[in-house]
């Protein structure tokens, strides 16, 4: 399993880095409009997902998605992204009757494409057959519109495991930790989500009662000393 940021946030990166087994960072066009919202500086688009780059390092996934509409404007939007930023860069493309010949054509320059805005098992299955290197399942859209997420997720997993094809799974579009979790049990190798969710599910009410005990139950018979002082 594997475990990415949908952020921009770079102080969120640093600490949830620190934290977390992190795999990589993934953002869209609107997740970096919510972050240059909050932030008082003027946009300097490529010059933060450098800033991204530089934080987590080469050996983490950095997914950047295309922002034109058609296939000639997302062609240059990739070349542009890979020459600005790095040539390692994952280069999100949705899956549009635009967008996926861009698929294939970006494949065909050994481009790593990670497929995204993926609501369906059709949508899914071209991006396989067009190379895609990733596929991003949208699962809490998916669930809002009454459709079977962990079905999709499912679908896919099997279509990949029958075909051998080399597509790895990034689920998205998540609301809360149960979800990520349902969406690894149907067959997804990753996920993306908000750094919040993921500190969530290690603040639970529980989780930090159960920790509070033991530490009351060790002062009860060494004191304050921790294990570390004890002679």
């Amino acid at each position: 399993m594997k475990y990415l940021l949908d952020t921009a946030d770079l102080e969120a990166i640093r600490s949830c880095s620190d934290i977390f087994p992190i795999s990589g960072v993934s953002t869209n066009p609107s997740i970096v409009k919510a972050f240059f919202a909050k932030s008082e500086k003027k946009p300097d688009f490529f010059a933060h997902m450098n800033a991204i780059r530089a934080v987590i390092g080469q050996e983490k996934a950095l997914h950047i998605q295309v922002t034109a509409s058609d296939k000639d404007g997302m062609m240059r939007d990739a070349d542009a992204i890979l020459s600005r930023v790095d040539d390692q860069v994952c280069v999100k493309v949705p899956v549009t009757i635009e967008g996926l010949p861009v698929i294939r054509a970006l494949k065909k320059q050994n481009v790593t494409v990670t497929a995204t805005a993926v609501y369906g098992k059709t949508q899914a299955f071209l991006a396989l057959e067009a190379g895609a290197d990733y596929i991003a399942p949208y699962y809490n859209r998916m669930e809002n519109m009454g459709l079977d997420s962990d079905g999709v997720i499912a679908s896919i997993a099997q279509m990949i495991g029958e075909y051998d094809y080399p597509t790895q799974i990034l689920a998205a579009s998540f609301k809360n930790v149960g979800q990520v979790e349902r969406a690894f049990e149907a067959g997804a190798q990753c996920a993306t989500m908000d750094p919040s969710i993921l500190l969530a599910a290690l603040k639970q009410p529980y989780i930090l009662s159960a920790v509070e005990t033991f530490q009351n139950d060790w002062k009860t018979e060494f004191g304050d000393f921790t294990a570390a002082e004890l002679p």
